[in-house]
């Protein structure tokens, strides 16, 4: 299938091309996620506790008991496959926004469509920092070259030329090149070879690794606890299956399925809700590292700065004048920004590029833009660096001009020394104001044969042109909000360090004062560069390599690093970085890939939103798990207890009872917990240790003791009714009261370890009254209504009972409250 030049295929072509070729994606294992799902929910331990219950109870003839157990598994498998689409859905979403893009040419327009769209026959259009998206034939370039790594494992480029082939996951390094897409998905080489991205496996992170840990350590003291309580009841009734009935409830009350669940769904839910800000997580294990990031590395262009180019001046030496407003009748300013324009992109997108060709329509006697074709070119290279244009018109009329940075053109010019420190002194006056330069030179180069390196050329210096690009304006109070968070920002640039300096005062940064360039920079030992980095806070004239030894070193610190970047060659710093941070707009695809983030809108403040939200996430896991903890203890020792110590009432739960509460505490740690407001003061706290654990040894005693003293209280209404004389059904109901009253208090104490139940109340979070009033109504529904009554084993209580057992309840939870009073008066309100 051919497709015309600058026209590609037409929507009908690309139909015909899908159905006979596919769709350009590479097969993988993965099934549908409901499969997925449903699979995952038949291997549960607790559907497994489940169904061998309901077994029993049938066994038993205990047929209503079975179908209770029976409708709970159906609740669990729902409640369950919920929270999983939840979950999926959001990552769904996210999928979407981080999904590669590709230019190619339908129609005979230039449009961005989804890689997985590409089809055998389309014309891709390719540019510098491009990963190519399928196999193909260049049918039009220039200067193109292509890095092969992923594929050879060389990681020099090499060009290639009108009729050579491009691989798919290979990357443009220069150039810009038109192919003919040959193959798609598994018809291409990297298909062929193996090389799929979903066969790399993700090292997990600290947390995943502490909630493994704690659900296996939780899961192996029930399976001990199974066989202990077992044991003991056949040795003592003999009954082999009312043994199992009973060890088989206390297995239940232990097992925190609840956790992972509401791990997974903490995660996904909350990079959902950063997308919807702006801030795309391209995997939600960097949500937890965003509470933990303590220095950001930014750059400063289109960053910190607007990216809006506007001319702010030229010097012409010749004359040695600095000129803030060039006029037409001026020839030699004129000539200068001309230069400046040739030396630029024919098509520009760079923002300074734009300006001069737009200062060269307004000023520039007559466009000849359509008269000159680019003959030769070279590219952006060097240290520091400059790139070179030849034009040529149809009369032999040849222009090479030069632009980049000012001492790399000064480096190439024949200049007395009073010419250069005339020069510099002009570089040092537009430096002062904050502005961007530009060295442009020409050259009367004429030969056929261009040098292999453009600084081989002899040039005339011909000028200076500075721009001004504005910080943004919500800059200075997001540099704030990073300081006050206890988060160090340190500027990496490729700009002249007094530009930096000036735009870095401007804005209230700390630290300006300090610099490093990145000549300096490569002269450091790494030991040197360790001590030096944490005391500079502006890096500039950085390239690539120094870039990444910045990051490295300050890794090497112990600091957990995030860094914006958008340029190709910010790819290894990005991918070295804890979070690397694409911009949206103006960033290479290479960027975009080898970061964790990226910011849709280019605005820094993205960050201070997605930092929040790392903290505010972390801290409702916490919380969550800590509510698991603590009400799972009264669930386990009401079981345990009266069976180990052979009470009067040995079977105040069953397992009917167990599901009922595990059926409360699954929606209220995923629902409730997950949408609790970030604390008004969570960017004023430090930023948290990454390797720390999810609660110190004090916070669990103090989760242990919460569900100690609910047992109290649980024991204490049981001794109330026994020595009272009440029957075994009116007992448990009076204890299975308390136990709700108990935890319908510790949901709402919980929402904050440190604040008061009065200041919490005032949160907004809808989701705490529906599930608590759920629960409630589910709890009276069960004692109102008889066939549930006999279910649950209850008698109904006298109002007096019932009052003082819901009294017992909250009392069991009030004490943290006072708890969390004389803590905040003595000042370890954030060590609880």
């Amino acid at each position: 299938m051919n497709a015309v030049a600058e026209v590609g295929l037409t929507d009908t072509q690309v139909l015909a091309s899908r159905d006979k070729f596919g769709r350009n994606v590479l097969e993988g294992k993965s099934q549908s996620g409901f499969l997925a799902a449903l699979l995952s929910l038949v291997k549960e331990p607790m559907l497994i506790l489940l169904i061998a219950a309901a077994s029993i109870y049938l066994l038993t003839g205990a047929d209503q008991e079975a179908l209770m157990m029976l409708v709970a598994i159906v609740l669990i498998s729902v409640i369950s496959l919920y929270q999983d689409t939840r979950s999926r859905s959001a990552l769904e979403h996210l999928r979407t926004f981080t999904q590669p893009k590709s230019l190619v040419i339908r129609n005979a327009v230039e449009t961005q469509i989804p890689v997985e769209d590409i089809v055998v026959g389309d014309l891709l259009v390719l540019e510098e920092g491009v990963r190519i998206a399928a196999d193909g034939i260049i049918v039009k370039g220039h200067d193109f070259s292509v890095n092969e790594s992923v594929l050879t494992g060389e990681s020099m480029a090499v060009f290639r030329y009108i009729s050579d082939t491009v691989y798919q996951g290979t990357l443009v390094a220069s150039g810009r090149a038109v192919c003919e897409v040959r193959g798609t998905g598994q018809n291409t080489k990297l298909a062929r070879i193996g090389e799929s991205l979903d066969s790399i496996e993700t090292e997990k992170t600290p947390l995943q690794v502490q909630v493994g840990h704690l659900v296996r350590n939780m899961a192996l003291i029930g399976g001990i606890v199974f066989l202990f309580v077992w044991t003991i009841n056949y040795s003592r009734s003999l009954n082999f299956l009312d043994s199992l009935m009973k060890a088989l409830t206390l297995a239940m009350s232990i097992l925190p399925e609840e956790i992972p669940v509401a791990f997974t769904t903490f995660m996904a839910l909350g990079a959902f809700r950063l997308m919807k800000t702006g801030v795309i997580v391209k995997n939600t294990q960097t949500i937890e590292t965003l509470g933990s990031a303590s220095v950001i590395c930014t750059d400063k262009t289109g960053t910190i700065t607007e990216n809006r180019m506007s001319l702010a001046g030229i010097y012409l030496p010749d004359r040695d004048e600095v000129i803030n407003s060039p006029e037409k009748s001026d020839d030699e300013a004129v000539h200068l920004l001309s230069l400046a324009m040739w030396a630029s992109e024919p098509d520009p997108f760079d923002p300074m590029e734009v300006a001069l060709h737009q200062e060269y329509q307004n000023l520039s006697p007559s466009d000849e833009r359509g008269v000159f074709e680019m003959a030769f070119e070279y590219p952006l290279s060097g240290t520091p660096p400059m790139m070179t244009h030849v034009f040529e018109n149809q009369a032999g009329v040849r222009i090479v001009a030069a632009k980049g940075a000012p001492e790399a053109i000064i480096a190439v010019c024949r200049l007395t020394d009073q010419e250069k420190d005339h020069i510099l002194s002009a570089v040092d006056g537009f430096t002062r104001k904050g502005y961007r330069i530009l060295g442009v030179g020409d050259s009367a180069f004429s030969g056929k044969e261009f040098p292999k390196m453009q600084q081989q050329i002899m040039f005339r210096f011909a000028g200076l042109v500075a721009f001004y690009d504005p910080p943004k304006n919500n800059i200075r109070s997001v540099l704030q909000s990073f300081y006050q968070a206890g988060i160090k920002v340190k500027i990496i640039t490729g700009d002249n360090a007094a530009t930096t300096q000036t735009i870095a005062e401007q804005i209230g940064f700390q630290g300006a004062e300090n610099v490093l360039l990145g000549k300096d920079l490569i002269g450091l030992t790494d030991d040197q560069l360790k001590k030096t980095v944490m005391k500079t806070q502006i890096f500039a004239r950085m390239f690539p390599e120094a870039k990444l030894r910045v990051i490295n070193a300050l890794k090497a610190n112990g600091q957990i690093v995030a860094m914006t970047g958008d340029g190709v060659n910010d790819g290894p710093a990005l991918k070295a970085a804890h979070i690397g941070i694409a911009m949206g707009k103006k960033g290479s695809e290479i960027a975009k890939q080898a970061s964790a983030l990226i910011l849709q809108h280019d605005n820094l403040s993205g960050m201070v939103d997605a930092i929040a939200a790392g903290r505010r996430i972390y801290a409702n896991l916490k919380k969550a798990v800590r509510y698991i903890i603590s009400i799972h203890i009264p669930i386990i020792l009401t079981v345990f207890v009266p069976l180990l110590l052979k009470w009067k009432y040995g079977e105040i739960f069953t397992p009917v009872h167990v599901i009922f509460f595990e059926l409360i505490m699954g929606p209220t740690c995923s629902i409730v917990y997950e949408n609790e407001p970030a604390d008004k003061d969570i960017l004023s706290q430090p930023p948290r240790p990454f390797s720390s654990s999810l609660f110190t040894s004090k916070q669990m005693l103090v989760s242990i003791l919460q569900g100690l003293v609910i047992t109290l209280g649980l024991f204490s209404m049981y001794w109330f009714e026994v020595s009272g004389g009440s029957p075994e059904q009116v007992t448990r109901c009076s204890v299975f009261i308390c136990l709700i009253a108990a935890n319908f208090f510790l949901t709402l104490v919980n929402r904050s370890f440190y604040k008061s139940l009065f200041v919490t109340l005032k949160y907004k979070n809808a989701m705490v009254g529906w599930v608590l009033a759920i629960s409630t109504f589910l709890s009276v529904l069960i004692m109102l209504i008889p066939a549930l009554r006999t279910l649950f084993g209850f008698g109904i209580p006298g109002l007096s009972q019932i009052l003082l057992s819901m009294l017992v309840g909250f009392a069991s939870v009030l004490w943290f409250e006072i708890y969390k009073l004389l803590a905040h008066r003595s000042s370890r309100l954030r060590h609880i």
